[in-house]
């Protein structure tokens, strides 16, 4: 299928709490009525009728393979900064320690800014461009700013950043070497969010907030793709996800649900698994007290920006999620995840973002409690590398030396 030909098989966008119908063909953000995530839906039918696995393990390796199932009119006339194949790395000494025969770590830290955000910001740039926005708003706890600035100066987009004053250095630098206007507020994303809210509506910004546009879900969904593809298909049976605002674990449902229905998986979808920090867990309190909505803590905290997310704005889908999927919800202290920094660096060869780490103590946790069996076939979705949190990395007292003489 060549560029010219190319038309998106997007039918609709449809409320994730009551299903209702919206037009994608224009500019939406969330629900009318309920104000809840709009999630793409697809022409399956018709998708199954041009495309197959064996034509997509044809394709590049890039999320742009996966097209069909992606909101483009002209995906492969996008920049592409290269984001998407990250690699699915066996975890040989981690899985000898716990005992464990299969597991995996998708290293999401190979992509461009260094970090999943990328798969999202390649995909809802792109989209807002086709639907004629030139100028964005978002707030950010890090990366996601980072990415989206990266994109939004690919396609010549204004992009206003708000993010919290503790946000790691090297992603403000990121942020400003890429063009973004960015705005610094003393507290966290929700506060952001709040001020991204109110500008935009003053200035006439497109508020691309977590969840409250439509198609940064898309790009993060080709995790979940790439997942089924690396198992040929057969996915595997549990996904250990570090969730903040959870985007990427609803992406890879959303995946798994897709593949499903179009007949091209050859095993169940995977248990789903959403790890937080112990500092800031509102979906682990909400799952483990069954409850359909999560409540924002009175004091959210944690070293881990990616999971210093009060109230994630899709909660009432996350906790859906994790009850469909047989999954659950467990949150370590910040202790464990720099410990687990350590290990994955010393043990694997990856050096981790914090938001990753914390899947190692958390897989430790899980076994011991009987969530997880060890023949079981796990996978740890690790979101970004750790080079923009190098300040969490203890160095212990060095003193120089002089040089050899010449």
């Amino acid at each position: 299928m060549n560029k010219a030909s190319f038309r998106s098989l997007l039918l609709e966008l449809r409320c994730a709490e009551t299903g209702t119908s919206h037009d994608p063909k224009q500019i939406q953000t969330v629900s009318q009525g309920t104000e809840a995530t709009l999630l793409p839906h697809y022409d399956l039918d018709a998708i199954r009728d041009v495309v197959t696995p064996e034509i997509i393990a044809q394709r590049p390796a890039n999320l742009w393979k996966f097209r069909e199932l992606l909101p483009l009119d002209n995906p492969l006339n996008a920049p592409d900064l290269g984001a998407g194949a990250t690699p699915m790395i066996p975890m040989c000494q981690l899985a000898a320690r716990l005992g464990l025969k299969n597991l995996w770590l998708k290293d999401e830290g190979t992509n461009p800014t260094g970090t999943f955000k990328a798969r999202g910001a390649a995909v809802g740039v792109a989209r807002a461009h086709e639907l004629g926005i030139r100028e964005i708003a978002i707030p950010t706890a890090g990366n996601a700013g980072s990415a989206w600035a990266a994109y939004c100066a690919a396609w010549g987009i204004t992009l206003h950043v708000v993010m919290p004053v503790k946000t790691p250095e090297p992603i403000k630098a990121e942020c400003i070497s890429y063009g973004a206007d960015v705005t610094e507020v003393r507290g966290v994303i929700s506060d952001a969010g709040r001020i991204v809210a109110e500008r935009s509506t003053e200035a006439g910004w497109f508020d691309a907030s977590t969840m409250k546009e439509p198609y940064r879900v898309e790009g993060k969904k080709t995790m979940g793709l790439e997942i089924a593809e690396a198992f040929n298909w057969d996915p595997p049976d549990v996904v250990l996800y570090p969730t903040g605002g959870g985007v990427g674990l609803i992406g890879v449902w959303k995946a798994m649900q897709e593949l499903s229905e179009l007949g091209w998986l050859r095993g169940s979808p995977p248990r789903l698994i959403a790890v937080q920090a112990s500092g800031c867990q509102p979906i682990v309190d909400a799952f483990e007290a069954g409850a359909e909505s999560a409540v924002r803590p009175e004091d959210p905290r944690t070293t881990a920006n990616g999971l210093l997310v009060p109230l994630p704005f899709a909660h009432r889908l996350i906790l859906r999620i994790l009850k469909d999927t047989h999954g659950t919800a467990i949150a370590v202290d910040d202790n464990e995840l720099i410990t687990g920094m350590h290990e994955l660096a010393a043990q694997e060869g990856i050096l981790a973002a914090p938001e990753g780490a914390a899947l190692i103590p958390a897989l430790s946790h899980l076994l011991d409690r009987g969530d997880i069996d060890r023949d079981e076939r796990i996978v740890l979705l690790n979101t970004g590398n750790a080079l923009k949190y190098t300040h969490l990395v203890n160095r212990p007292d060095v003193q120089p030396i002089d040089p050899l003489p010449a």
